[in-house]
């Protein structure tokens, strides 16, 4: 393994602090869990992110559509070719798929999930939410995997499980805001077992108890995913465990919040309040982690995913690493933390 970058780095101080930003502001959660990572993961994960949130603000905050897709992909050729465009968050991803080695796969299948939303998209099956929550949360934690140094095509499996769960309980939590801005991701195909039609309720979306039933039902296939998850977490470094773990409870907590509230997301939006995020937090730091069993890290990894997976565990022969240190306790560290707990979080798919 290389222990530094083939050439001199491009991201200034500034750079990192734009990105660092962006997270901090477009989602508290996220935030939160990040400043449990060791910190030179957590200054890599901050460009991930700020790539992820500036890909989805163009094509949809900005209404980019598809256009927006073909220059954000311009700029990733130019990124992967070493000469990323005048821009910070541009440069700090450079270094970082340089200096870890990251294949492209994940970044094109983000790509092509947000090309999946500019055309209006819907998925007709359990099945097809998978396969677009693959790309536009998955590919996320397969990105993670590599900053983490855990390729491994198990650790890679768990990891887009986590992934697509947090990307369903975003789709339960935003029933009512998705329908209201013409958008479904509910499966078609369980919205008509329920007596229900697709366009016709789109065209007039309400809360009805077939509705509750299918967001309950969504919600125990992430449950499900979680579960999985958490083998892999289990199998991280110890460094890396509170972070990913407060990410993991702060989602689901969400989704136990639609829940509470009769499985109606169309009334109100589920949010964690500090108080919650904190206990959440804490448990992130206490946690013992028996090792996982072999049939639980081994699980097959969902169909969905596997060209993630294998892109992530082919690659890596180049990748760099750096000392994995135990999570930081100055006091910097907690009142950027206290700060992160006491926010509404906005949403992040």
């Amino acid at each position: 393994m290389r222990p530094n970058l083939r050439r001199p780095e491009r991201a200034t101080p500034g750079d990192l602090a734009t990105c660092r930003e962006m997270i901090r502001t477009g989602s508290r959660s996220f935030f939160a869990a990040s400043l449990l990572l060791p910190e030179h993961v957590r200054n890599g994960a901050y460009a991930l992110y700020a790539f992820c949130r500036l890909s989805d603000d163009s094509v949809d905050v900005d209404h980019g559509g598809e256009a927006a897709v073909t220059r954000l992909a311009a700029r990733l050729d130019a990124i992967y070719a070493g000469a990323p465009v005048d821009g910070a968050v541009d440069r700090a991803l450079s270094d970082v798929i340089e200096y870890y080695d990251i294949p492209r796969a994940p970044f094109d299948a983000l790509l092509e999930g947000l090309a999946w939303d500019a055309a209006g998209r819907s998925c007709e099956t359990l099945s097809d939410l998978y396969a677009y929550s693959a790309r536009v949360a998955g590919a996320v934690g397969a990105m993670m995997t590599v900053l983490m140094g855990a390729r491994d095509p198990h650790m890679a499996a768990r990891a887009t499980d986590l992934g697509v769960a947090m990307q369903l309980t975003n789709v339960a939590r935003d029933v009512g805001e998705d329908a209201r801005n013409g958008r479904l991701y509910l499966p078609r195909e369980w919205m008509r077992e329920a007596g229900i039609d697709p366009d016709a309720w789109l065209a007039r979306p309400m809360f009805t108890p077939e509705i509750a039933q299918i967001v309950s039902r969504l919600l125990q296939h992430a449950d499900e995913l979680y579960r999985r998850a958490d083998a892999g977490v289990a199998a991280l470094p110890a460094p890396f465990r509170p972070a990913i773990y407060a990410a993991r409870l702060l989602y689901a907590e969400i989704g136990e919040g639609v829940a509470r509230a009769g499985y109606d997301s169309m009334s109100g939006r589920s949010v964690v309040l500090a108080s919650r995020k904190l206990q959440l937090v804490a448990r992130s730091l206490t946690r013992s982690w028996p090792a996982p069993s072999h049939a639980e890290l081994y699980a097959a990894s969902l169909p969905q995913t596997e060209f993630l997976v294998e892109a992530i565990s082919v690659g890596g022969a180049n990748a760099s690493s750096a000392p994995v240190r135990g999570v930081r306790h100055d006091v910097k560290w907690v009142i950027d933390l206290f700060a992160a707990l006491d926010k509404r979080p906005r949403r992040l798919a």
